[in-house]
């Protein structure tokens, strides 16, 4: 095979090989929650109460919450439980040699993790949509989960209470490499027990957090968007008056 075709070659499977590195399962798409603020007000509720027990921000002040529409008031009556100052970032007290015994790794900075996930499997959010759904009762972890997206994780179900407990469902299918055989195959998954939301409540509240980490990531995107926007707008009217200068300038000179 010559060199570009293999230079072809490669770039086809990149997408598949993106897809198997994130655990072989397809990405749901990620509700777009970018302009609903009662959504990300939302979300914000559920990282704080969920996330940051592990986990840091620390790129996120607390108070940068009120361009989602929150008062400093509100921020300190539903958002700061352990004496933070508004100003302060979002940091967990858990001490990394703590995290480093319990969890085997250290849980990462989730400041900017929605872009850090994204791939040619889909965007970081829904990766994150799709990982978050997808953890299932598992013994044979130390912490009792594994998820669908990262197989054997080593964060336990932090939404479990939200909902509920769930099992794999898998099926036997034909192997399509070798005739004859038969091999196992995910086709979904069963309810154990119960959580305090039913299915599309819980997606919805996935949804809602998953939109809050992606606009923690980038808080300026839709600024930046709009001025794209009237930046593009002003350079197609600067365009259209030195035509039409240019024109009017050739035709003096003729």
């Amino acid at each position: 095979m010559k060199f570009p075709k293999r230079v072809l070659a490669i770039l086809a499977l990149l997408p598949g090989l993106a897809l198997a590195n994130e655990g072989g399962i397809a990405l749901d798409k990620a509700p777009d929650r970018s302009n609903n603020m009662a959504a990300l007000q939302h979300g914000a509720k559920l990282f704080v109460n969920y996330c940051l027990n592990c986990h840091n921000a620390s790129s996120m002040r607390y108070n940068r919450l009120k361009d989602l529409g929150l008062s400093e008031e509100q921020i300190k009556a539903n958002l700061l439980f352990t004496g933070e100052k508004v100003g302060e970032m979002m940091t967990t007290s858990m001490k990394p040699s703590d995290a480093k015994a319990w969890f085997g790794v250290v849980p990462p900075d989730l400041s900017v993790i929605q872009r850090a996930k994204a791939s040619g499997a889909g965007s970081g959010s829904d990766y994150l949509y799709t990982y978050l759904r997808t953890f299932y009762k598992d013994d044979t972890r130390p912490t009792g989960w594994n998820n669908m997206v990262v197989n054997n994780v080593a964060m336990p179900h932090v939404l479990w209470e939200l909902q509920g407990v769930q099992k794999v469902v898998m099926r036997d299918v034909p192997d399509p490499h070798e005739h004859g055989k038969m091999m196992h195959q995910f086709a979904g998954f069963e309810q154990v027990t119960p959580g305090k939301l039913d299915k599309l409540a819980f997606d919805t509240a996935v949804a809602d957090l998953v939109g809050y980490m992606e606009w923690m990531a980038e808080p300026a995107a839709q600024t930046r968007k709009k001025l794209g926007a009237i930046v593009v707008l002003f350079m197609a009217v600067f365009a259209f008056l030195a035509w039409r200068l240019n024109a009017s300038f050739w035709k003096e000179v003729k």
